[in-house]
């Protein structure tokens, strides 16, 4: 079974891949031989025309549910932004991704936030949606969204 099927399954569709918000691109499509290529994807947040569908820190303005909702929003902007570059089948493995959560001073589960991205991805992706990744807290993010989410994804060129 393909992605986009597995999607189906899920009861999910891919969002229209986000514009840049600002002065880069979306996907960087670098070729490493063999008839493959590292896929950079900028990092994704989760917007509903343009705007952000929640603002604040985790979880004092946002909470812990709503953060990990968030994550996963992001993960399908970043698998819609696979798929407009190369397509969903023809991708091998996400290398890695990287996370980003907004948080309280005191708060500590950024990992717990983030895995519902890496989840996400697992589960549409099967065992290439298996990744190395990091998971960070920090202060403020663009549009003081929540949660933002990039990956390098192995792709097979045509």
């Amino acid at each position: 079974m393909g992605a986009l099927d597995r999607l189906r399954e899920l009861g999910l569709e891919l969002p229209e891949p986000p514009q840049a918000l600002a002065s880069y691109i979306p996907t960087r499509l670098v070729p490493i031989g063999d008839g493959r290529a590292l896929l950079y994807v900028s990092g994704q947040v989760w917007l509903r025309d343009g705007t952000p569908v929640m603002t604040g820190r985790v979880p004092d303005e946002v909470s812990f549910e709503d953060a990990c909702e968030n994550a996963r929003r992001c993960a399908l902007n970043l698998l819609a932004q696979v798929h407009a570059a190369a397509g969903l089948d023809s991708v091998e493995a996400v290398a890695q991704v990287t996370g980003f959560v907004m948080s309280a001073d005191d708060f500590g589960d950024q990992p717990r936030v983030i895995n519902a991205a890496s989840d996400l991805l697992h589960e549409v992706l099967g065992d290439a949606g298996r990744h190395t990744r990091m998971a960070v807290g920090t202060n403020a993010l663009p549009l003081r969204v929540p949660v933002e989410l990039g990956g390098v994804v192995v792709v097979r060129q045509a």
